[in-house]
């Protein structure tokens, strides 16, 4: 599910790939200790792909699954290894369903 060539990313890149606001990005870098993004002398925060993938993964939980902040640092302390396991199924579901979709789609333009 990784789709990163580069070896980092600005915070406004990493906000744009994951279609959430850098404000949530630097809360979350408070909250969770999973990942910290290098910073330059000037304070510029460089995220790594593995930093983005930590970084869907509390999306899933918080966002998706609705978990609280308290509850998603439990899940990753405890389980990371299940729950990195359950996301990569549901992303890939993901996709599936959408290329399913757009077959579907494709398909109806056909009938007319």
């Amino acid at each position: 599910m990784n789709d990163l060539d580069k070896k980092f990313y600005k915070i406004s890149e990493v906000a744009e790939i994951l279609h959430i606001p850098a404000s949530t990005l630097r809360y979350w870098e408070k909250q969770f200790t999973i990942f910290r993004p290098r910073r330059n002398s000037a304070g510029t925060r460089f995220y790594t792909p593995a930093d983005i993938e930590k970084i869907r993964m509390i999306y899933f939980l918080v966002k998706e699954k609705g978990l609280k902040i308290d509850a998603a640092q439990e899940q990753l302390r405890n389980n990371s290894s299940g729950l990195s396991r359950r996301y990569e199924v549901v992303a890939r579901l993901r996709t599936v369903r959408n290329r399913l979709s757009a077959i579907l789609t494709n398909l109806n333009s056909f009938k007319g």
